[in-house]
């Protein structure tokens, strides 16, 4: 079969599944594997997908999603085309579990699929009980406006996981802007700098210590502002089990800061 992945998460999924082999287009920010994406066609950004380069490869299914603003536009313009195709839109941990084992169906490896999501499940386990209410997080996706996950974000499941809170949560969005006022009434204890379309060498946590307006927020006062790439918090596929584990360590060192 030759698959077309248009999101990270979808080329992370399919190789995944073992068939990195059939790839035979993906998104120029696919990056991981590396050894897969560097030897397979790109085709542009994922917002602004040239669509005649996709048709060129003659996919068999075309794997796109919902989950970048703006990425509807290119599925318009695969149906437009009549390419067969995907485009997930999960917000939770199911539903991501729920994507992974579709896409597993539409590539003929249903098995692997189950057992991608196993292993999924197993290391997506909540931590031990931890005395104390949750701990609040701020998961900065940009830095200038600040955006932040809301409701609609598998982000939220991940924090529970490891003993944390998302302050937004209760917001009904994917995403929202927080200003100096929001961050200061929240009063998160820890920045996670998980920013969307920057190198992680590029994070910068002064960034966020030195922000006008920040200084009273006591994550700014205790210095808990930590890293982790978007690859693993904003990619709804594997790496998200890395992700829980990273949280888990930002949590341990508040907790050993408090």
């Amino acid at each position: 079969m030759r698959i077309a992945s248009l999101t990270c998460s979808n080329t992370e999924i399919v190789c995944a599944l073992g068939l990195a082999d059939q790839l035979v287009a993906i998104d120029d920010h696919s990056d991981h594997p590396e050894s897969v994406c560097r030897r397979v066609e790109r085709v542009g950004p994922d917002l602004t997908i040239d669509v005649e380069a996709l048709v060129g490869t003659s996919p068999d299914i075309v794997l796109a999603s919902l989950t970048v603003p703006g990425h509807e536009k290119v599925v318009e313009q695969l149906q437009q085309q009549g390419l067969p195709h995907v485009a997930p839109d999960p917000r939770s941990l199911a539903d991501v579990f729920r994507d992974v084992r579709e896409i597993a169906d539409l590539l003929e490896v249903r098995g692997r699929g189950e057992a991608l999501c196993g292993w999924m499940e197993r290391g997506l386990q909540p931590a031990e009980c931890r005395v104390g209410p949750p701990i609040p997080i701020l998961v900065e996706w940009w830095p200038r406006p600040v955006f932040v996950p809301g409701r609609d974000s598998w982000v939220n499941e991940m924090l529970e996981l490891v003993g944390a809170i998302n302050p937004w949560r209760e917001q009904p969005t994917h995403s929202l802007v927080v200003t100096a006022e929001d961050a200061v009434e929240k009063d998160p204890h820890a920045v996670v700098i998980s920013w969307c379309g920057i190198e992680a060498s590029q994070y910068k946590p002064q960034k966020v210590i030195d922000r006008e307006g920040w200084q009273q927020v006591t994550a700014v006062l205790a210095q808990q502002v930590h890293c982790i790439p978007e690859a693993y918090l904003g990619r709804p596929g594997p790496r998200l089990v890395d992700g829980v584990r990273r949280l888990r360590a930002v949590v341990d060192q508040v907790q050993e800061r408090d």
